[in-house]
């Protein structure tokens, strides 16, 4: 699941003001039974059509007390609280009974944490967690990140490739975020590249930054990978990925993260078919 939204101003992930980490994680151990812990989607759209495409689940914490509380605080306290495993598989089944209800076309994109593919049992697990769904495999894009795969590259190519055997995809996410290490493009299974919205700031304006762009979307794109981008929030930016070649984006300019409900109404409208 998603684990990127950044934790409050002034505090390490996982600690809220007033709140102690103790209470913390006791709570998160019941929020699991209370159903407070929900998936939302962050629709993603086809560049070249302007139709949605599919969506990235995203986890959030609804406390009774403290409100919202986003995917990185709340897999900081899962980790603190070793209930990452529990919370991961959580998730999953209900972003996947979500999706199943989406039109057939959609895809499902769901973030892979590291302490789920640092488990050497961590495909078999998956793959059988998948089977119990209709969807397809080849409706899902498995997300991972450059510093889950810092712990253990060797291990994470051999879940992956197993993954892949059985039809997922897998992308490699928030690249341009840390240290673009090209290593990962050559030693990983892998079908897309999300590039982190660091790599859309000040494009096209900028012109370092759009020769950037340009080069690491012409590096995928003779690697045979699908190319997305995050964080896209204004039109001037989606006109220049499109412009440049990439394939896919998803960011606030058209929609924010939202119920499952809203992305089944979304299909249907004619934003959500390129129309608008």
């Amino acid at each position: 699941m998603e684990r990127k939204q950044a934790s409050l101003r002034g505090l390490p992930p996982g600690q809220l003001p007033g709140v102690s980490p103790d209470v913390l994680d006791a709570d998160l151990l019941r929020a699991l039974d209370r159903n407070e812990i929900e998936v939302l989607f962050q629709p993603q759209f086809d560049c070249r059509t302007g139709a949605l495409a599919g969506a990235e689940a995203l986890a959030r914490w609804r406390h009774p007390s403290l409100g919202a509380i986003g995917a990185r605080d709340l897999f900081a306290v899962a980790e603190r609280a070793a209930l990452v495993a529990p919370l991961s598989r959580h998730l999953v089944a209900c972003a996947l009974e979500d999706a199943a209800t989406w039109p057939e076309g959609l895809t499902l994109s769901l973030n892979i944490t590291p302490e789920e593919l640092a488990d050497p049992r961590f495909a078999v697990d998956f793959a059988g967690l998948i089977g119990r769904s209709p969807i397809a495999p080849e409706r899902l894009m498995l997300e991972v990140t450059e510093d889950l795969l810092l712990r253990n590259l060797s291990q994470a190519a051999n879940a992956l490739d197993a993954l892949r055997g059985l039809g997922f995809r897998i992308a490699l996410d928030d690249f341009g975020a840390g240290f673009c290490n090209f290593r990962y493009l050559r030693e990983l299974p892998l079908d897309a590249l999300k590039l982190d919205k660091a790599m859309v700031e000040g494009v096209p304006a900028d012109g370092t930054a759009l020769a950037v762009l340009r080069a690491i979307i012409a590096l995928a794109k003779a690697l045979g990978l699908a190319v997305y981008a995050e964080g896209i929030e204004d039109e001037v930016q989606r006109a220049a990925v499109t412009a440049e070649g990439c394939d896919y984006w998803q960011g606030f300019l058209r929609a924010e993260p939202m119920p499952s409900e809203r992305m089944v109404a979304l299909a249907r409208t004619a934003r959500g078919m390129g129309h608008g």
